[in-house]
């Protein structure tokens, strides 16, 4: 393994014990239990619109958002027969949200092959939450029989519609060689994405691999300082130190460069006037 391979395999193992720790439950509460955001996107309109699928019926919608706000006062079971009902009517928002609840068991006993079915039938509606999230319960065997490269099928849909959990999980693939092949080079564009789409461990991440340097990535390390920077913004400490290290050595070698600039010029021999 080459060098940077070995440091951004250290700087992803991170990201990975992150998402590790975003466990069936955790994963889950991104869905329903998570349905503060939901609500975001129900008061947005067309934001909204675009969750539920665009192809549901206004019904349909209508009665998502009034499933919505059930779920928010605690009428678990009210949500589950309206989310229910606008599942069934295409409306994709209300089959990821009734997925949830069904594989949860909120508002009725759980039921994972029915929650499977309709979180895939999300997915399958183009839904990136729901890709994601059931990309990794295949990437960690959650429900599902553990499979690497079924998991890497969805997060690679999710990551191409600009989901960026997705497009940390489909980089973490490539570092490791887990679902698809390794490849370096494909890892750093998905960290990239992710980097500048705010995602604090990609920033990390990209930020190792402009450091080191290698792998299609040319050594820069003035952009790496800016990546550490933007990942110790959203309270990295590791970053700052990283952050820190990285300005000093950069005014080290800017000190030592004017240094030897004047050193020169004072060196040169004078011409006597004529």
């Amino acid at each position: 393994m080459n060098g940077i391979g070995r440091v951004c395999r250290r700087a992803a193992m991170r990201a990975t014990g992150a998402m590790r720790a975003l466990s069936a439950g955790a994963a889950l509460s991104l869905g329903v239990a998570g349905v503060a955001g939901i609500a975001g996107i129900a008061g947005t309109g067309d934001a909204f619109a675009q969750a539920s699928g665009g192809h549901a019926q206004p019904d349909a919608k209508s009665e998502t958002a009034s499933a919505i706000a059930d779920y928010n006062a605690g009428n678990t079971r009210a949500a589950l027969v309206q989310f229910r009902d606008a599942a069934e009517r295409g409306d994709r928002l209300a089959q990821f949200d009734y997925a949830m609840m069904l594989l949860t068991g909120e508002g009725v006993s759980a039921n994972v092959d029915e929650g499977l079915r309709w979180l895939k039938r999300a997915a399958g509606a183009n839904m990136s939450q729901a890709q994601y999230v059931y990309g990794r319960m295949f990437d960690d065997g959650d429900f599902v029989a553990r499979d690497p490269a079924e998991a890497h099928r969805w997060f690679l849909k999710a990551a191409r519609q600009g989901h960026v959990q997705a497009e940390l999980a489909l980089a973490n693939q490539f570092l490791d060689g887990r679902g698809t092949p390794r490849d370096n080079r494909q890892a750093f564009i998905w960290y990239k994405q992710a980097a500048d789409a705010g995602e604090p461990t990609a920033q990390y991440v990209t930020a190792s691999f402009y450091e080191r340097g290698g792998d299609g990535v040319e050594r820069n390390l003035n952009i790496a300082r800016a990546y550490y920077a933007a990942a110790a913004a959203q309270g990295d400490e590791t970053a700052a130190l990283k952050y820190e290290g990285l300005s000093a050595r950069l005014r080290a070698e800017h000190a030592a460069h004017e240094g030897g600039a004047h050193g020169a010029s004072d060196a040169s021999p004078h011409r006597t006037p004529q």
